[in-house]
């Protein structure tokens, strides 16, 4: 295979336009963070920025946004890139052109819009940089200016992101752009070659952060140069195959659909392999190929990649070598991005989303003595979904922050509300490093309280997520803050493994939470038995309040109430409860 790039003469601002549209994970995590702070700055809660050609609209990063696309007529954005000029509308039911919009009458439901272009060197816009609100603003020509500079910023990171080299400055090797340029090179030069995009992971970022956290970052840079040279060994690569670095231990291979080379020769060539860390240490690494047959003319490189990538992370999730990309799997992620959108706007608007209240037992009194506030989700199409089947996804966006400020809001509004009525127990909420990261969370949380007319012990925080808490100085710093200010912090799920013994000295907690795993074997088996009795002792002598989560008879229940320990909730006592209902079973 020939070197695919070459620039092309077109319109002016087209070859931006491409490279803004085309996928580029890393680019667009930057431009996310300029959205984030354009949002902040000037006080409006959600933004995006888009980029448009002839027939549609792109959002490559967003904040509290959950629109990904749209025709460029349905598009508000097109009257900045056609007026190559900021557009302020700070209530579009007062605007004769907007009024009657897909967009403010339906989701996203906008109500304020803000847009200032993305000019490049000749002073075409190429894209927007927007700010939304589903309530009207005022929005000073001061704040147009300030957006105006935002947008310059962004702009000139894109044309330095652009101008900077293709190569893995670690490895040499042909890194995550470089892939997009050549697939964008095939799309425009409308090859109708069939080709194979096959990725391969062999160490995903969780492994090389704990490897870096032990070992340090050299050897971890010494491995990831090892491999970008045994791979290409290994797999015996043709003049024509190009290899790329996608990320730290994460590569691609670009082939023809003859070639020898496909996800499962590959796993089978790499199988048993080892990286070399340095002073005579290796690493065993067990990778997982995904693949896809493309065209080029059809698809576009973001598609491409996204394919692959869902066939790793299929292989990944079936723990199988290798596995090529099938039309269900397309159609499971574009299920998944529904969803979330879904999710975005049930949380602006409230609907669909309710909280249930699981009740903790003191095993002494057996009297309640506390409440767990989890939440559902009564979906118009979907039906009753439960936390496992949209959270997981949520922690993906920047939607989990949402919903746990929802939860939180919900949490407190019914706490007012059983105040009223004399009727009061401590509520926790599940909280997760994302959000103990947020700068100001504990003095945010702190005032909601003050203001509502509570006191903060009646909130208690649950470590969601402990490991990438411990890995996170800002999110420690951040509990730390919370127990200062006299919230109960809980740790989940302990006794799943050893490393959660070192979570206690790191961690300012009050109360630990037995997993349900562990618990639920306390009936039937011994050596479980034995586990949580040395658990509950150990604890208690370091002076945690103790609660077992999972608690399904009596048998469980009278064990742990010897062993010592504080509280327990579970089907034994109750299910999760509606407040209605809740209220009834008091």
């Amino acid at each position: 295979m020939r070197e695919l790039w070459e620039n092309f003469a077109g319109h002016p601002g087209e070859n931006e336009i491409q490279q803004l549209k085309a996928y580029d994970s890393e680019r667009d995590q930057v431009l996310k963070k300029f959205v984030l702070l354009a949002s902040q700055v000037l006080e409006i809660p959600a933004g995006f920025v888009s980029v448009l050609d002839d027939t549609n609209q792109y959002i490559k990063a967003s904040h509290h946004f959950g629109l990904t696309h749209s025709s460029r007529a349905d598009s508000i954005c097109r009257y900045v890139v056609d007026s190559q000029s900021a557009l302020v509308i700070a209530d579009t039911w007062q605007d004769a052109r907007f009024v009657t919009h897909p967009f403010v009458v339906g989701a996203p439901y906008i109500r304020f819009y803000a847009g200032v272009p993305l000019n490049n060197s000749q002073g075409v816009a190429v894209g927007t940089l927007c700010l939304t609100d589903t309530e009207p603003h005022s929005f000073s020509a001061e704040k147009v200016a300030t957006m105006t500079i935002l947008a310059g910023l962004v702009t000139a990171f894109l044309t330095a992101w652009q101008a900077a080299g293709l190569s893995d400055p670690l490895t040499g090797l042909p890194n995550h752009r470089r892939l997009v340029r050549d697939l964008l090179f095939l799309q425009r030069a409308q090859d109708n070659a069939t080709r194979r995009l096959i990725i391969i992971e062999c160490l995903d970022l969780s492994r090389a952060f704990d490897l870096a956290r032990s070992l340090g970052i050299e050897p971890v840079s010494t491995l990831l140069r090892d491999l970008a040279t045994l791979l290409p060994l290994r797999l015996r690569l043709a003049p024509g195959d190009l290899f790329y670095v996608l990320s730290s231990g994460r590569f691609a291979l670009l082939t023809g659909e003859k070639s020898r080379l496909c996800a499962a020769w590959v796993a089978g060539r790499l199988e048993g392999i080892t990286a070399d860390v340095g002073e005579g240490l290796s690493v065993s690494l067990a990778p997982h190929s995904g693949e896809t047959l493309f065209n080029a003319s059809e698809q576009s490189p973001e598609e491409i990649i996204n394919e692959a990538l869902l066939a790793m992370h299929e292989a990944i999730d079936l723990n199988v070598p290798a596995l090529s990309f099938r039309d269900e799997l397309n159609t499971q992620h574009k299920d998944e991005l529904g969803l979330m959108s879904d999710l975005a706007a049930a949380i602006r608007s409230g609907e669909g989303l309710y909280l249930v209240y699981q009740p903790k037992i003191c095993l002494q009194s057996g009297k309640p003595v506390g409440l767990e506030a989890l939440i559902r989700w009564k979906h118009a199409v979907r039906g009753e979904l439960l936390p496992g089947s949209f959270i997981p996804l949520a922690e993906q966006t920047s939607l989990l922050s949402s919903l746990t400020d929802w939860v939180i809001g919900e949490s407190v509004a019914q706490l007012v509300k059983w105040k009223q009525s004399r009727f009061l127990l401590p509520v926790t909420v599940n909280v997760s490093e994302q959000d103990f990261s947020r700068d100001g969370f504990a003095d945010a949380l702190a005032k909601r309280l003050t203001d509502a007319g509570l006191e903060n012990r009646l909130l208690g925080i649950e470590c969601l997520e402990t490991e990438k808490i411990i890995g996170s100085p800002q999110a420690i710093k951040g509990l730390q803050l919370l127990k200062a200010k006299g919230f109960s912090v809980a740790l989940d799920d302990f006794g799943t493994g050893y490393s959660n013994i070192n979570y206690l000295s790191k961690v300012p907690l009050d109360v630990i939470k037995l997993d349900r795993s562990l618990v639920s074997q306390i009936a039937t088996d011994t050596a479980a038995r034995i586990i949580a009795k040395s658990i509950i002792t150990m604890l208690k002598e370091l002076n945690y309040v103790v609660i077992a989560e999972g608690v399904e008879d009596a048998q469980t229940q009278l064990a742990l109430k010897n062993y010592g320990c504080d509280q327990a909730q579970g089907f034994f006592y109750s299910r999760p409860l509606t407040s209605a209902a809740l209220e009834a079973w008091l």
